[in-house]
């Protein structure tokens, strides 16, 4: 366990979560070791172990997802790989879950324990309303949900164009502040958390926690911007059984 990290939120007992890192797994260089994603040219086998590993830890059933950047939710279903960027679940056991290297992931709860979701935001999704689509789905007030934002690019690393910051500030302009000029000329530096509090604050989620690990220089993660050849870590909630 102490390979992997446990988000620090005042979630409800009933409620659990966790963060894989890359150790802890049978995968080789570049995707040592713990790496979940099987789209990223990595031993089939070996994915299938360090699945294994995780599912077993926590006798969960985790809804893999095929990410593609989109807004699309759907209700968790370990069955089935469904496109799309988040889930939700209302069934104990069945953990949503989302996979970066990079992009933000997002995990809600709600005071009650009753609904738990995921999502993978990079900036797209993000400014598509990835967010606030899984806010839909939960169907719950939004004084009544908690979000933790997990391991992602961090705003020293997040080298963006003005068309990034233009998407965000054209639809909420407070999102200005999650931008400050970089060093070459024309962009900016992104503050992903930032922009993630603020787009759900203006649909009234201001519990809010997490944020602040940077996958670009922290090691433990598995980062597409340090390596493009490079594995998937994951972030899971679940409702205990």
């Amino acid at each position: 366990m102490s390979d992997w990290l446990i988000p620090d939120w005042p979630a409800p007992d009933r409620v659990k979560a966790c963060v894989t890192t890359r150790a802890g797994g049978v995968s080789l260089a570049p995707f040592d070791s713990l790496n979940l994603g099987d789209h990223v040219e990595d031993d089939p086998a070996a994915v299938a172990e360090n699945r294994r590993r995780l599912t077993d830890r926590f006798a969960i059933r985790p809804a893999w997802l095929r990410q593609v950047h989109g807004i699309d939710v759907v209700e968790a279903d370990p069955s089935q790989v469904a496109t799309a960027d988040a889930s939700w679940t209302a069934t104990p056991g069945i953990a949503c879950a989302a996979m970066t290297a990079d992009c933000l992931p997002v995990l809600f709860c709600d005071h009650a324990g009753t609904r738990v979701a995921a999502a993978h935001a990079g900036w797209r999704g993000l400014a598509n309303g990835v967010l606030e689509a899984t806010l839909d789905s939960l169907q719950l007030p939004a004084d009544q949900v908690l979000a933790w934002l997990g391991p992602a690019i961090g705003p020293q690393a997040f080298e963006v164009g003005p068309e990034v910051r233009d998407a965000f500030t054209a639809q909420l302009p407070s999102t200005a502040q999650a931008f400050v000029p970089s060093h070459n000329a024309g962009k900016f530096l992104a503050d992903i958390y930032a922009l993630a509090r603020l787009r759900l604050a203006a649909r009234g989620v201001t519990a809010v926690y997490g944020g602040g690990l940077c996958t670009v220089t922290d090691p433990r993660f598995f980062s597409y911007r340090r390596n493009p050849r490079t594995g998937r870590f994951a972030s899971l909630v679940w409702l205990d059984q």
